[in-house]
């Protein structure tokens, strides 16, 4: 399997962030790590492997991106606002530096692709969200999609609702919707074993989610699993087998 490692600068960030690309052709899909994590993450989990069969067909190319959590969510030491108005840098370096060395690199190959487990899921459902011109199908494994569940205390200001999808999502409406609608495509999983309530919330928050997607009209799926289903990479790789190759 082919595998390309660049840095790429990030600018308002503390250093450059690390892309891995998997493969050599396919539909482009951004993983986005768990929490604090970096790009090798994916592989080193196992996850790379479980879509080895994917890969090699060319049926679609892995691309896998750095967290700042460090900088932005996790650190509790600022504010709600701070937090996310440091997150808006690193949607930036995404949007800006991420997705066109992938649109040089897999030219042709189709629309975006997100995917992430816990806080990566936050990340792909809320850069598809934001950004439907770029990103149109997000497979969301075991997050929480409200960042003021994270420890958060402060003031809320602007950054701090446009980074939130439970909020800045409840307020659209009218053509901005309609596009979505016509745009975007989540794909919700989650189980109701260990971890999965206590600490994270995933459950309860994707079961939140998945009814604000019902409430603005928003095609969607929600795949809940069993009791024996906790939040843990073994799992993750069983429900990314499962879902992925109906989009590539």
């Amino acid at each position: 399997m082919r595998r390309d490692q660049v840095e790429l600068d990030a600018p308002g960030l503390d250093r450059p962030g690390t892309l891995i690309a998997y493969g050599h052709w396919g539909r482009p899909v951004v993983v986005f790590p768990t929490e604090l994590g970096r790009a090798w993450e994916y592989e080193e989990n196992g996850m790379v492997g479980a879509l080895a069969s994917l890969i090699d067909d060319g049926r679609i190319k892995l691309y896998c991106v750095d967290s700042f959590d460090h900088l932005t969510w996790s650190d509790t030491s600022i504010s709600h606002e701070e937090r996310a108005r440091r997150y808006r840098d690193y949607e930036r370096w995404v949007t800006d530096a991420v997705v066109p060395v992938i649109r040089d690199d897999s030219p042709g190959a189709g629309d975006l692709i997100t995917t992430g487990a816990s806080l990566g899921a936050y990340h792909a459902l809320h850069l598809m969200l934001t950004r439907a011109d770029l990103f149109t199908v997000a497979i969301c494994q075991s997050g929480n999609y409200d960042p003021s569940f994270w420890r958060t205390w402060g003031e809320r200001g602007d950054d701090a609702y446009f980074t939130n999808p439970m909020d800045y999502l409840r307020g659209a409406d009218g053509d901005h919707l309609d596009w979505l609608r016509s745009r975007v495509y989540p794909v919700l999983t989650v189980g109701r074993g260990e971890f999965e309530v206590d600490p994270t919330g995933a459950l309860p928050a994707t079961l939140a989610m998945d009814r604000l997607l019902t409430d603005k009209g928003i095609g969607h799926e929600l795949d809940v699993w069993g009791h024996d289903v906790s939040h843990q990479w073994p799992w993750w790789r069983k429900q990314i087998a499962h879902h992925l190759p109906r989009f590539c």
